[in-house]
């Protein structure tokens, strides 16, 4: 009767005779999985120079390349499992799809959810790549919309990973759908200034650098008789796809609106606060 010892020394051998046999394949299966993987990791550059042809918005051809990288990484293992000859595993995965995808399904509820609202927000094209946004409290430029999150990089160089749901299920500020925005710039002047001709200069000012298109004017309001100044605010119309190019612009106004003043002898005063003395 064979002793258990020597059934164990059979069964080894067996295995080793079967791995020696399928080593061609197992080598193969290897090679192929290696190249898909591979082939997954580089089509992203490869697909957005084709892409770019028929697609502009930058966050669509991201999505459909994360979406061909995953079919590229199932048809890999696929086509191993197959060069094993494990049929009855690739028949197993395929017959179990249906309820592994529902079980799938539930337990990745979320991302699911954030796979479809980067796709929805894509399509819209309501948020693309290099867009300025404001949204969930965060700021700054997006730089990547993926599977599940997009990537915003803000003005001190920190990248905020935000879940798509958040994004489109929240209220957001999207610079990028428009080329031009308006920009108010607030200041006073001396109680003895000629408001006619302040205005006209302030006016002048703003429209030399920064020139207006034919539906648009620039706006000079005077707002109030201040504790030291009578105040007033000009609104004007700037080119811009980002918030830093509003506050640039602000800047740039202040600066012009100073010197022309200074140059026509406007003053534009500062606060004075009285201290009386009891005598």
């Amino acid at each position: 009767m064979e002793s258990a010892w020597e059934k164990m020394i059979n069964r080894i051998m067996n295995w080793v005779d079967s791995a020696i046999l399928n080593l061609p394949n197992l080598l193969i299966a290897i090679v192929i999985f290696v190249v898909t993987f591979w082939l997954s990791k580089n089509l992203e550059s490869w697909s957005n120079k084709t892409l770019k042809r028929f697609i502009r918005q930058a966050s669509l051809r991201s999505l459909i390349s994360n979406v061909l990288s995953v079919l590229i990484i199932a048809l890999g293992l696929f086509l191993a499992l197959g060069v094993l000859n494990l049929d009855e595993v690739l028949q197993s995965l395929l017959a179990g799809a249906g309820v592994a995808g529902l079980a799938v399904g539930l337990a990745l509820q979320g991302t699911l959810t954030n796979t479809f609202s980067g796709i929805f927000l894509a399509i819209k094209d309501v948020l693309n790549v290099g867009d300025w946004v404001e949204t969930n409290g965060f700021s700054g430029k997006v730089i990547e919309i993926d599977l599940r999150n997009t990537k915003i990089k803000e003005t001190d160089n920190n990248i905020v990973v935000i879940p798509n749901k958040m994004v489109l299920e929240n209220p957001f500020k999207n610079f990028g759908l428009t080329n031009r925005i308006k920009t108010t710039i607030k200041c006073g002047v001396a109680y003895d200034s000629d408001l006619k001709e302040v205005k006209k200069i302030g006016t002048d000012t703003i429209n030399k650098l920064f020139p207006q298109k034919s539906n648009e004017k620039v706006e000079f309001h005077y707002l109030s008789f201040g504790g030291s100044s009578i105040d007033f605010q000009i609104r004007f119309w700037v080119d811009a796809t980002a918030k830093l190019t509003q506050v640039e612009a602000k800047s740039d106004g202040i600066m012009a609106i100073k010197e022309a003043f200074d140059k026509h002898n406007i003053d534009i005063p500062f606060p004075i606060t009285k201290i009386i003395q009891d005598g």
